[in-house]
């Protein structure tokens, strides 16, 4: 019975597993929303938008100084950016150099309907969760008005869409590295990111080095596939295998008789 009860367990994996398709973007318009890659990009300092405080402030107020980790995103987000965030802290923490010393962190929203006070929650937690006491100086997050938000996400590549019918914003997951004068100088995707390497990164964007392209992840946000076609595809079929291979190495250890215990010598 043992081998059936395992079967039973993973039949759900053996499922097709269907794309939420109760959405209003196309495919087509899904496989645009990525970072493209725009290495020595400068990124205008006149740019104005609002701070968490509700203080109107210039992109140029961060620059000049020291390196800025800048991410795009929006507080309403359902998971995307909460994990992007929440990689990018983990690797913080385990730096040397420290937000508001060595290096800026400014998260721009890309939804223009929301306010300061949601800007102003999200510090707060953020600068909670770094635990370095004296570094909340260097964490900024910003609203601002569509003109604004769309011009920024032009100069660094970054590709988004909102969904009407799901009341969200498709987009990409990652952030970049700028130099202190605002120039486009490292990409990072995904969700979690390596310390070693997001220490390279500011390193060489503090000296104005411009480093090379890095390989595309797509990751949309959490109510959208980020799979489309062949590798929807590819990727389902391969969720199945692995289940049928769980379930054919699971019935082949219960189904092998158990090995006799070595008797005890008299």
């Amino acid at each position: 019975m043992k081998p059936l009860f395992a079967i039973l367990i993973l039949l759900p994996f053996l499922k097709p597993v269907r794309a939420a398709t109760n959405n209003s973007l196309t495919d087509e318009q899904l496989l645009q929303i990525k970072f493209v890659q725009k290495l020595d990009s400068q990124v205008s300092p006149n740019l104005v938008f609002r701070d968490e405080t509700g203080k109107r402030v210039s992109l140029g107020d961060y620059f000049g100084r020291r390196p800025v980790v800048l991410f795009l995103g929006y507080y309403g987000c359902p998971m995307l950016c909460t994990l992007v965030l929440n990689g990018a802290t983990e690797s913080f923490r385990d730096l040397q150099w420290s937000a508001g010393k060595e290096f800026e962190v400014v998260f721009v929203s890309i939804d223009p309907a929301e306010t300061s006070r949601l800007a102003a929650a999200k510090k707060s937690s953020y600068v909670r969760d770094y635990g370095r006491p004296g570094t909340e100086n260097g964490w900024h997050f910003l609203t601002g008005n569509a003109a604004a938000i769309q011009t920024l996400a032009d100069e660094i590549g970054f590709r988004y869409a909102y969904d009407a019918c799901l009341r969200q914003y498709a987009h990409p997951s990652g952030f970049v590295v700028l130099t202190p004068e605002g120039k486009v100088a490292h990409y990072f995707f995904g969700v979690t990111f390596s310390p070693a390497e997001v220490n390279t990164a500011l390193r060489e964007a503090d000296e104005k080095k411009i480093g090379s392209p890095v390989r595309e992840l797509i990751l949309l946000c959490c109510q959208y596939s980020p799979l489309h076609g062949k590798y929807g595809n590819l990727a389902m079929d391969l969720v199945r295998a692995g289940g049928i291979g769980t379930v054919v190495a699971l019935g082949i250890y219960f189904a092998r008789p158990a090995r006799r215990k070595p008797e005890a010598r008299k």
